[in-house]
C-alpha cells in the first residue's frame, strides 16, 4: 500500500509529516513503513483515530523503565490524537510467551494473571492517559472460541513457518522439548489483532514474529493488515545486558526519587541520548538540541545525566521531588556531605544483647536491606558504613548510640534512636 497524499491539503501533509516524525524517533524497525505512512494519511484526511495497540502478558507486574520504551511510544500516539488498545492477555497469560525462552514456561493461574493485571494498569497509567486509553481482556473473545474454531485458526499456519521463530528451532534443533500448546501463542495473539481491528502493534524487537502473525491473521480474515513497529530494547546500568530486575541493573519507576536519581547517574555516557530517546518524555526539538550540545561541547556530559535523572524523577514523582533528589545528590556525592533529611529507626534495647547486635541483622532490622545474606555480602563488598567508617567484616557486632548513622550503598542511609 503507497502513501495516497494526493486529496490532502498542504497543512494536511505537513500534519502527516509531523506525526511520522515522532513515531520513526527511537524506532528499530517499521514493517512496512509505506503502510504506516499510508495509515497516518488517512487518519489526517478522515479525521479517524488509528487504532495503536500494545499486548500485555502479565507474568511481571513490576515496570522499570526498560519496559516503558513501548509506552513512551504509545504516550505519543495519544498526543497524536490515537486511540490505544491496551491488551492484558488474560488468557494467553496463563500460557506464557516462549520468546526467548529454551523451556516451557510455567502456567499461570487466573488469579495470578489478574492480580498481575491490576498491578500492571496501576503503574501503566503513570504514562499513559487513561481517557484515551481503552483496555481489553482477551479471554472475552478467546474463551468463547469452539474446538471447530480452534481447528480453522490452526490452519492458517504451517508448523514451518512457526519453527521459523529462532527459539523454537533452538529448542527443536537441542531436541528440548516444545508443548503443542505453546505454537498457539504467537496465532493468539495475531487474532488478538483481528478481534480488534488493530491498525499498528508495538513491541519489542524481540516480538517481531509475533507482530508479524497479526498481519498474517488479519489477512487470513479479510481485514486490513496492521502495521508492526518494533522498539529497541534498553540496555540496564551495567551497559551491556539488556535491563532486568534479576541482573539488578534496572531502574524502577515505582523506587524512591533519591534512588531513581542515583541509578540515573551511573548510566553509562555512550548510553545517555538513548535513555533520553527511548525512556524520557523530551520532544524531538529538545532531544535534537540535546544531542548537538553534546556534539560540540557545549553540554558537559555531568549535565546531561544530571538531565537525565532530574527528568526520570520528574515524569514519576513530581518536579518537587525531582528537585529535592537533585538537592540530596549533590550534597551527599559532589560536595561529599550527609544528607540531613535522613530517616530515623527507633531501635529497641530488647534488640540488644549486652548492647550490640550483630551488624548483618540491623541491617536488616533497620530496612537497609530485604535479608541477612544481602546485608553480608554488602559488608563484605564494602558498601556499608558506620558512622561514615567503612566495615567490611560479616560478622562484625556493633554497639549503637544514640544519633548513629548507618549507611549502605551511595544512597541508603538511616539514622539510630535508641529507646
Amino acid at each position: 500500500m503507497a502513501e495516497d497524499t494526493g486529496m490532502l491539503t498542504h497543512e494536511q501533509k505537513q500534519e502527516v509529516e509531523r506525526q511520522l516524525a515522532v513515531i520513526r524517533r527511537g524506532a528499530a524497525e517499521i514493517v512496512p513503513e509505506d503502510e504506516l505512512a499510508a495509515k497516518i494519511a488517512e487518519s489526517v484526511r478522515t479525521g479517524r483515530p488509528l487504532k495503536i495497540k500494545l499486548g500485555l502478558d502479565p507474568s511481571a507486574p513490576d515496570i522499570h523503565i526498560g519496559h516503558t520504551v513501548v509506552l513512551h511510544k504509545l504516550r505519543q500516539f495519544q498526543e497524536l490524537g490515537h486511540e490505544v488498545q491496551l491488551l492484558i492477555g488474560d488468557f494467553t497469560g496463563q500460557i506464557g510467551d516462549p520468546t526467548g525462552k529454551s523451556e516451557t514456561r510455567k502456567q499461570l493461574s487466573e488469579e495470578d494473571v489478574k492480580r498481575n493485571a491490576e498491578t500492571y494498569q496501576k503503574q501503566i497509567f503513570k504514562i499513559l492517559d487513561p481517557a484515551k486509553t481503552k483496555v481489553y481482556y482477551n479471554s472475552a473473545w478467546l474463551s468463547p472460541l469452539k474446538f471447530a474454531d480452534v481447528i480453522q485458526l490452526a490452519s492458517k499456519l504451517t508448523v514451518a513457518r512457526l519453527l521459523e521463530r529462532d527459539d523454537f528451532t533452538k529448542r527443536f534443533q537441542a531436541g528440548q522439548p516444545i508443548s503443542v500448546h505453546e505454537f498457539f501463542y504467537p496465532l493468539m495473539q495475531g487474532y488478538d489483532s483481528v478481534a480488534l481491528e488493530t491498525d499498528i502493534e508495538l513491541g519489542g524487537t524481540d516480538q517481531k514474529f509475533n507482530l508479524l502473525m497479526g498481519r498474517t491473521l488479519q489477512k487470513e480474515y479479510g481485514k486490513p493488515a496492521q502495521v508492526a513497529i518494533m522498539l529497541p530494547l534498553l540496555e540496564g546500568l551495567d551497559g551491556v545486558n539488556k535491563m532486568s530486575k534479576s541482573l539488578g541493573n534496572y531502574i524502577g519507576i515505582d523506587e524512591e526519587p533519591n534512588e531513581i536519581y542515583g541509578k540515573a547517574m551511573s548510566v553509562p555516557d555512550k548510553l545517555m541520548i538513548k535513555y533520553f530517546e527511548l525512556a524520557t518524555d523530551l520532544t524531538n526539538e529538545e532531544l535534537a538540541a540535546l544531542r548537538a550540545g553534546l556534539d560540540d561541547g557545549s553540554v558537559h556530559p555531568r549535565d546531561a545525566k544530571m538531565r537525565l535523572a532530574r527528568t526520570l524523577v520528574r515524569m514519576y514523582h513530581g518536579e518537587e521531588a525531582a528537585a529535592a533528589a537533585e538537592a540530596h545528590f549533590v550534597t551527599v556525592f559532589q560536595q561529599r556531605a550527609l544528607p540531613e533529611d535522613i530517616e530515623t529507626f527507633e531501635l529497641s534495647a530488647a534488640e540488644l544483647t549486652d548492647g550490640s547486635i550483630r551488624l548483618a541483622k540491623l541491617l536488616t532490622l533497620i530496612g537497609l536491606q530485604s535479608s541477612a545474606s544481602e546485608a553480608r555480602r554488602s559488608i563484605q563488598q564494602g558498601a556499608v558504613r558506620w558512622n561514615e567508617e567503612k566495615l567490611t567484616d560479616p560478622n562484625a557486632d556493633v554497639a549503637p548510640q544514640d544519633g548513629d548513622i548507618v549507611q549502605v550503598g551511595k544512597r541508603k542511609f538511616k539514622r539510630i534512636v535508641l529507646r
